[in-house]
């Protein structure tokens, strides 16, 4: 006989999507203006639009995919994620365009503003992978938009104050995304973490289809952290394509080396492959402008994949001894510590590129004071959002209905009869 689950999401859900979508729709429908030009950045329509399709597919599919990971929560990984990116991206354009509208009156859309958009939305769901299936579609949807406008206003802050490029602070996402998350899964945790929840694992088909969004992921990569590359100077687009991906092959290739060496069978282990192969893509994302010769993006892409899959190995279960934190996706092995790796890789290139000795020391003080910046404003924003997710008004689901589909999803074929 199935679980009986209490309909909780009417009274709250419903509600809350309605509204905000309807605020959403006045603030497009007055305050909003496409820009009709031809060309976006240099490029014509034509041009641009590969790298909109590509960052679109990252978003939906690949992290959708990606988060069919356990084995009863597939509806709701691949489901909710769809709802958060339509969500936060839409918040997320109205955001960037706040300073557009004071100046101009209006809020200007293109494809690089949605574009931009989406890049702002992944750092929301890098942070979801973090308290993915204990939380509900409530309280996911107020993280999105709470992380989102977090992020924007970090990123606005730093180009403001700090004059940091738009693309450097935008690549700042998964410090963000990962710290925020982190702080979350901190500020909501629970005991029965320890021992672990019944239905926090994978099987044969779920697992297929979370690598398939790696898979996603992989491939796509390179448009991610190319799209709002400036390719003022020729060949600068191309170059971070080709870095992009030659990081993420060897990063594939070591986290496969690695994997064995840390099994004590001497085998593959499918997390390692699903989660790690892709940080030589996320390190080299944030020191894209400094990477200029591939043997420096494979370079990257083999530390990042190290100490990836063996924080991966031991970190996880002492993060959540020691500080109680229980990363579900360990978002701090994917996307932080390689992220805080291509941060000190973007500042060492540009030390060994720069002959004067002034300019270096200003540009590193700049760039710690970059870090540190991101990192204050993540918590910050962090425990905000931890505290109000803590009141019992969202009803969060409980311990042994965590990691499980039906307490959001219909299925009729396992309804109860009376």
């Amino acid at each position: 006989m199935a679980p009986r689950y209490a309909p909780s999401l009417r009274s709250r859900l419903a509600p809350l999507l309605l509204i905000m979508q309807m605020g959403f729709i006045v603030v497009y429908c007055f305050y909003t203006e496409v820009k009709s030009d031809e060309k976006v950045d240099g490029s014509n329509f034509s041009g641009f639009y590969p790298y909109f399709q590509d960052v679109n597919v990252v978003v939906f599919l690949g992290f959708g995919f990606l988060y069919t990971f356990f084995v009863r929560y597939g509806f709701s990984g691949s489901g909710f994620n769809f709802l958060v990116a339509a969500m936060a991206t839409q918040l997320a354009v109205i955001l960037n365009g706040i300073e557009s509208w004071y100046y101009r009156g209006k809020i200007m859309i293109n494809l690089k503003s949605i574009v931009v958009a989406e890049m702002c939305t992944v750092s929301a769901l890098v942070s979801i992978g973090a308290v993915l299936g204990k939380t509900n579609p409530v309280q996911l949807i107020l993280i999105a938009m709470l992380g989102v406008s977090g992020f924007v206003l970090n990123k606005w802050l730093l180009q403001t104050l700090l004059k940091v490029q738009p693309l450097n602070s935008i690549m700042q996402l998964h410090i963000f995304g990962a710290l925020f998350g982190l702080v979350l899964t901190w500020m909501l945790y629970r005991k029965g973490s320890v021992q672990g929840f019944e239905k926090e694992k994978p099987d044969r088909k779920t697992g297929l289809f979370s690598m398939l969004g790696t898979l996603f992921l992989w491939i796509l990569w390179p448009s991610f952290n190319s799209a709002l590359v400036e390719d003022d100077i020729p060949g600068r687009r191309l170059q971070a394509v080709y870095s992009s991906y030659l990081a993420l092959a060897v990063g594939a290739v070591t986290t496969a080396a690695v994997s064995v060496l840390l099994s004590p069978k001497g085998k593959l282990n499918l997390i390692h492959m699903q989660s790690c192969i892709l940080a030589g893509g996320v390190a080299v994302g944030v020191s894209i402008l400094s990477v200029r010769q591939p043997c420096e993006a494979m370079t990257i892409g083999f530390i990042a994949a190290v100490v990836s899959t063996t924080a991966f190995g031991y970190l996880k279960i002492h993060m959540l001894l020691a500080f109680q934190c229980h990363d579900t996706l360990a978002v701090l092995c994917t996307h932080g510590l390689p992220s805080l790796l291509g941060w000190l890789a973007h500042l060492l290139l540009r030390l060994k590129d720069c002959d004067d000795q002034t300019m270096a020391i200003r540009f590193a003080v700049f760039h710690i004071c970059t870090l540190l910046f991101t990192i204050m404003l993540s918590l910050s924003v962090g425990i905000i959002t931890g505290l109000l997710l803590q009141l019992k008004f969202w009803r969060p689901p409980q311990d042994h209905k965590c990691f499980d589909d039906q307490a959001f999803w219909e299925f009729p074929h396992l309804a109860v009869h009376k």
